[in-house]
């Protein structure tokens, strides 16, 4: 009889791991016994040699799916001489870590529980098991116990006390676990005369919700993590009314559809895509819409994409249920499911704040009361399915398996992803990167982990500073995690930029300011485990450059320490700075100006203002004020679309780019011909030759197609040039017009047919959502002696 010690990390809490290695270890007859700590799993077991050795290759073979061992350290000793095996108490370690489980997706075994008539949690909407439910979202601290997350006041019945002691029951140390008698419970209230009022419960408040969806109002739904604001998608005046009372003008709004099937009523769906609606993390997936959809047109206005995702708790799966028919038989249309708040602000996640807050959007309230610790928005993918290069074994993207796809393009991190770390390619002190002022994220990093937050929001508001400061301390605490530098953007304008440094001189911190565009390539060069050299193209709106002006259209040579800026999109002025980012008919002018082009009466952006405006216009370009120049590429779609029709205003991010390339005849060939010389993009022959295109009445659709195909040409001609001087081969296209579906596959097709490696973002969003990865490896290498 031999000995061994094995001490597992990774994610290997909350997920059925200590249940499969005592069932492993009954069934191979050995004796011993495993635990949790603050730092992972400890098993001890004595056996004979041969039947240790079939337990160690078990461990990491046959491991529950939704566990990643990253690393399993194991030494022989003399046996203990165990008389059997047992599952013994959580041990707290100061200072120690491990990675915890996002919230996951209701089970198969528990959705056949759901509607079985004969089973005692039968239409039970908090069913869940070692397999499914919430983690993340009501964990306060670690070990992961029940103690230790908004649970710990629901005490368990007999029934359920022995299905959580049980090892060989798949309820083992399932820390939400509940059924009707002991768990939470669900009801319906309503605001009358100007109290709240309750007037159904449990089953029947979801059938008095199915009700109220069905004669077209507004209900918030209280889910994993946060309120949802509910409506009927197919009807024209609920999603009018849910528009107006939500300040939403023309942002798309979320779907939820109860199964695949229905999804393919209303769009196409790859296998690809398939198989990330149906994973674990039930993300929204951008869908293209079939034109025979009777989903309401304002849904997502102007767009042929549909964000959708299928039920991922059972209540959900609960109000699209018939409980008069067969099991998962669905009698409800789709949902809008978008999130439970005022446009911009935080997402609702107490009872209270969502009377306080949603009362003028919601005709009714769907609440429970297992309480919910921290706010996490759904996520947003898409598949991007070009054929890429295989990512170094030290990062985790292989993790993405168990999410869906190994081609998910993330748009937002959240639910189902985050607090999933990336593993990084080196070791990084402990470091607190506070990400940027659009879609902010930040990112802790101990060892070599990188915890990127979840979505926290656009920062321009104290309600969003409040989350983001809440969630930094939570990720701190449950993380073990102090500090020792802070790594921001280098706007000094920013929120999180702001939050950085006054901290910094409160704690004595020393701090690391990082130019954003060079965080954008970091971040992706990082979670590919990517060590060397890259030429990055980092393309988006805004970012504040080192020469004070607005970048956006970069070209950079770039290693985590430092980078160096080999082309750049030409400038030119941005007048009134964030009014023309509102007004893109304002950007076009300016951009007609800077090159000497007539504002022509027949051009859209011209007419969009009276003689008088134009007057003023024009003397604020030509005295300069309030006009600091940019090189945003995002800028120069806004002025594109302008100049083509398509809209000079929008009242959401991107919403201008976002039509334009939805417009795009995917059958056109033409092109735009930029400038590529001397370390700038030129844009005059581009603009040129569109206007005349304008003035010649040639389709908005051929004009987008044209613009696209030309701007992904000017990419593969400018990293031909960098290629000559440098040498680099490998490629990272990083930044938020990276989102541009069309734009992307021209240019991923052109630079792989002229033999570039070219890497994409797989793990953390293009757009700013992933900058915060990028701050905290940049800084770990600067802090680095």
């Amino acid at each position: 009889m031999n000995g061994l010690q094995i001490h597992i990390t990774g994610v290997v809490q909350g997920v059925g791991f200590r249940p499969f290695v005592y069932n492993l270890a009954n069934r191979l007859d050995l004796k011993g016994w495993v635990r949790n700590t603050s730092a992972g799993v400890d098993i001890e077991v004595d056996g004979e040699q041969d039947v240790l050795d079939a337990f160690l290759k078990a461990l990491r073979d046959k491991a529950p799916p939704l566990s990643r061992i990253d690393e399993l350290t194991a030494s022989f000793r003399p046996a203990n001489g165990f008389a059997s095996f047992d599952i013994v108490h959580s041990e707290s370690i100061p200072s120690a870590f491990q990675p915890i489980s996002p919230d996951v997706a209701v089970c198969g075994d528990c959705l056949r529980e759901l509607f079985d008539p004969h089973d005692r949690r039968y239409r039970y909407p908090f069913i869940n098991c070692t397999n499914c439910g919430p983690r993340f979202t009501i964990i306060k601290d670690i070990p992961y116990d029940r103690p230790k997350t908004t649970m710990a006041g629901f005490k368990l019945c007999p029934d359920c006390e022995r299905e959580y002691t049980d090892p060989t029951n798949r309820r083992f140390h399932a820390q939400p676990v509940a059924c009707p008698v002991c768990g939470p419970s669900v009801w319906l209230e309503r605001l009358n005369v100007g109290t709240f009022e309750r007037f159904a419960e449990n089953d029947d408040a979801l059938l008095q919700t199915q009700r109220l969806l069905t004669a077209g109002k507004i209900v918030a739904v209280k889910g994993l993590g946060g309120f949802h604001l509910a409506c009927d998608a197919t009807n024209v005046q609920s999603v009018t009314d849910l528009r107006a009372r939500k300040l939403r003008v023309d942002k798309p709004f979320a779907l939820m559809m109860p199964d695949p099937e229905t999804i393919e009523k209303h769009c196409f769906v790859s296998d690809e895509e398939r198989q990330l609606l149906t994973s674990t993390a039930r993300p929204i997936v951008l869908l293209k819409r079939k034109p025979e959809s009777d989903i309401a047109k304002e849904v997502a206005p102007k767009q042929d994409w549909l964000g959708v995702m299928l039920p991922y708790t059972p209540l959900h799966y609960l109000l699209f249920a018939d409980p008069d028919l067969q099991p998962l038989t669905f009698n409800l249309p789709p949902l809008v499911m978008t999130s439970g708040n005022l446009s911009e602000e935080p997402i609702a996640i107490s009872n209270a704040e969502a009377r306080e807050r949603l009362s003028q959007l919601a005709d009714a309230f769907l609440m429970h009361d297992r309480d919910i610790h921290v706010r996490c928005d759904d996520s947003v993918v898409r598949v991007i399915s070009e054929q890429l290069p295989v990512t170094s074994d030290q990062s985790s993207v292989s993790s993405q398996t168990q999410h869906g796809s190994q081609n998910t393009y993330p748009i937002r991190r959240s639910r189902g992803y985050s607090p999933f770390p990336v593993k990084l390619p080196f070791e990084v002190p402990q470091l607190l990167a506070t990400g940027s002022e659009l879609k902010n994220t930040f990112c802790i990093t101990n060892g070599n982990y990188a915890f990127l937050s979840h979505h926290i929001g656009d920062m321009e508001n104290y309600e969003t500073l409040q989350s983001f400061e809440q969630g930094v301390e939570h990720f701190e605490r449950l993380f073990r995690v102090k500090p020792e530098a802070i790594a921001y953007d280098m706007h000094p304008n920013y929120l999180a930029t702001r939050y950085a440094i006054e901290r910094a001189e409160r704690e004595g911190l020393p701090t690391v300011a990082v130019q954003h565009h060079h965080a954008h390539v970091a971040a992706c060069m990082a979670e590919h485990g990517l060590n060397e050299p890259v030429i990055g193209a980092a393309f988006d709106g805004t970012g504040y450059g080192e020469d004070g002006a607005i970048w956006g259209g970069e070209f950079l040579v770039a290693e985590y320490k430092s980078y160096q800026r080999a082309a750049h999109l030409e400038y030119f002025p941005l007048p009134g700075g964030d009014a023309a980012i509102k007004r893109p008919a304002r950007t076009a002018l300016a951009l007609l100006w800077s090159l000497g082009i007539e504002w022509d009466d027949r051009l859209a952006p011209v007419k969009e203002f009276c003689a008088e405006d134009l007057v003023t216009l024009r003397m604020q370009l030509e005295k300069k004020i309030n006009t600091p120049l940019t090189s945003s590429m995002g800028r120069l779609f806004d002025a594109a679309a302008a100049l083509a029709g398509v809209r000079q205003r929008v009242n959401y991010e991107g919403q201008a780019a976002i039509e334009f390339e939805a417009l795009a005849d995917e059958a056109e060939v033409g092109a735009y011909a930029f400038g590529v010389e001397s370390g700038q993009v030129g844009v005059r022959s581009v603009v040129e030759a569109l206007v005349k295109d304008v003035m010649a009445g040639v389709s908005i659709q051929k004009i987008s197609a044209r613009f696209h195909n030309g701007l992904a040409e000017s990419v593969r001609e400018t990293v031909k040039k960098i290629n000559v001087e440098t040498g680099i081969r490998l490629v990272v296209l990083s930044g938020g017009v990276w989102q541009n579906i069309t734009l992307l596959r021209r240019t991923l097709s052109l630079l792989q047919n002229d033999g570039f490696i070219v890497y994409i973002h797989r793990e953390v969003p293009t757009n700013d959502g992933g900058l915060s990865l990028g701050q905290a490896v940049i800084a770990a290498n600067k802090l680095r002696p």
